[in-house]
């Protein structure tokens, strides 16, 4: 495993992190033992980042990893929460004392007194216009609430204007071969801030792993299904906003570039990989073998400029007209 400076955090992160979305139970059923099982596979992989959220299974995701952590005993592990979805999406539910009462959650959830990380958890356009969220925000700091903060966003101009603030460490943005805008100028201008970056939906929801074919199917509780349209949450989020179809087919188009030995999930974290603006990956994983399949694409190689190129490419024709102009 290979490991990257998170801005101006200081943490020093495994390249590629857990995400814990999916064993928090909200879509599909989880079983946490094996959960378990998988978060010890990718800290054997190597693996120290994890990133959670408080609504994740309403706190279940953040309680298995705290379950983890203590099982781990091991120091080097970031545990990167995130906040502002248990209330509605309105900028006045963003006080002091909202923010507060979130955290506080947080930390007994991860069985802390301090938290490593918290990002606002896509909140409105409109908050990154009000300082006084992020001076709130830089008095937990202060007062050894959290560690340090960031923000997940989901346009590249919020997180351009997120960084402005002093005292943002971490953006976190969908980035993959889907959704390649960030590296337009956002990337460039987080690292001239010494803001990390955290690459989110690296496998566009597991288009980019090439297992799909364009019957397959998803339980009715699987935000693969519903959220298609946006309807639970925005309609970049799941398959990174590209039509299903059209992702299965230009994914089916990189099978080629494939490295021997290597699987196309490999191909795509590593892409993002190439990119030394990004701190961190966050892929999903429900089992051990999924974990460790994922840290290994930390060992492959660089990708040859033939196959950057067929990225590129395939990106510019069949997937930009999508999703380009949108996020």
């Amino acid at each position: 495993m290979r490991y990257r400076r998170l801005g101006k955090t200081g943490y020093k992160v495994s390249e590629v992190g857990f995400g814990a979305w999916a064993i928090g139970g909200d879509w599909g059923p989880v079983d946490d033992d094996e959960s378990l099982r998988a978060l010890h596979a990718a800290a054997d992989s190597g693996i120290t980042f994890y990133d959670t959220a408080d609504v994740y299974g309403d706190g279940h995701s953040e309680r298995l990893l705290a379950r983890f952590r203590d099982e781990r005993g091991d120091d080097e592990i970031v545990i990167a929460t995130k906040c502002g979805r248990r209330a509605p999406l309105e900028v006045g539910e963003y006080t002091p004392d909202n923010l507060f009462a979130w955290m506080d959650r947080s930390r007994r959830n991860l069985g802390v007194d301090r938290l490593d990380l918290v990002q606002l958890h896509c909140p409105p356009t409109d908050l990154y216009y009000h300082p006084e969220v992020f001076e709130a925000l830089d008095e937990m700091v202060a007062t050894s609430v959290i560690a340090a903060y960031g923000a997940s966003v989901e346009r590249v101009e919020e997180g351009l204007k997120a960084i402005e603030y002093e005292g943002l460490s971490s953006l976190q943005i969908v980035f993959n071969a889907f959704r390649q805008r960030p590296a337009d100028l956002l990337l460039e201008r987080a690292m001239a801030h010494d803001v990390g970056v955290i690459a989110r939906v690296p496998l566009a929801s597991g288009l980019l792993t090439g297992k799909f074919n364009a019957d397959a199917s998803f339980a009715e509780d699987d935000h693969r299904n519903f959220n298609r349209e946006g309807a639970a949450f925005d309609v970049g989020e799941t398959f990174a906003g590209v039509d299903f179809q059209t992702g299965v087919e230009a994914a089916t188009q990189l099978e080629d570039r494939v490295p021997e030995g290597a699987t196309l999930a490999q191909l795509a974290l590593r892409w993002i990989l190439m990119h030394d603006e990004v701190s961190t990956t966050i892929p999903g994983a429900r089992t051990p073998d999924q974990a460790r399949n994922n840290a290994a694409a930390s060992l492959l190689g660089d990708l040859d400029e033939d196959t950057m190129e067929a990225v590129r490419w395939l990106y510019t024709e069949r997937i930009a007209p999508q999703v380009h102009h949108r996020w």
